[in-house]
């Protein structure tokens, strides 16, 4: 697996080793010995183990997030589309962090394979960009609805520029979302 840094340091992508011939391909999705000796080379502190892993599917234009879980609950993510087409965001909002409130979008699909591990600290979201988009991610925590928050995907001052897709199919709990102000 090829690991890079993101132009928020802490959020890294990852690119696996996919071998092909004229039967298919077979890709490692994770090994946490090749993952932890990776984050080390990069002097990226060690995540908590991975605990549960979600799966969702979308149609084009459903749009999640932006989500993240407040301590003691706090995830760390790493997460893939496996069928189809996301646009991911991540947005920092560590408080003491040099990146505070900046996002990073980045297209993840069945084509490029990209993984991307997002750290604890990060409200996470995305936009299905085609149909039956599944999208799969692994927490280092379990989920825990008291400590959900949401920030608006639209909030002004984020500025996230999400694909132009003729609109969004959004739900009332995301839609009612307050701004990251009132959030963090």
């Amino acid at each position: 697996m090829k690991i890079t840094r993101s132009k928020i340091s802490d959020v890294l992508v990852i690119e696996p080793v996919i071998f092909e011939d004229s039967r298919g391909w077979f890709m490692e999705t994770f090994n946490e010995k090749k993952f932890l000796e990776n984050l080390a080379a990069l002097n990226v502190a060690t995540p908590k183990p991975f605990v549960q892993d979600n799966h969702s599917c979308s149609s084009k234009g459903v749009l999640r997030g932006l989500h993240f879980q407040v301590e003691p609950f706090a995830q760390g993510k790493l997460v893939r589309v496996v069928k189809g087409s996301a646009y991911d965001v991540v947005v920092d909002i560590r408080k003491d962090s040099a990146t505070y409130l900046q996002w990073l979008g980045i297209e993840l699909n069945s084509t490029n394979r990209l993984m991307l591990w997002i750290p604890e600290g990060f409200a996470h979201g995305f936009v299905a960009l085609e149909d039956d988009t599944h999208f799969l991610y692994k927490t280092t925590d379990y989920y825990h609805k008291d400590s959900e928050r949401t920030i608006l995907w639209s909030d002004p001052a984020l500025a996230i520029q999400w694909p132009d897709l003729g609109g969004y199919k959004v739900s009332e709990k995301d839609s009612a979302a307050l701004c990251y102000d009132l959030v963090i």
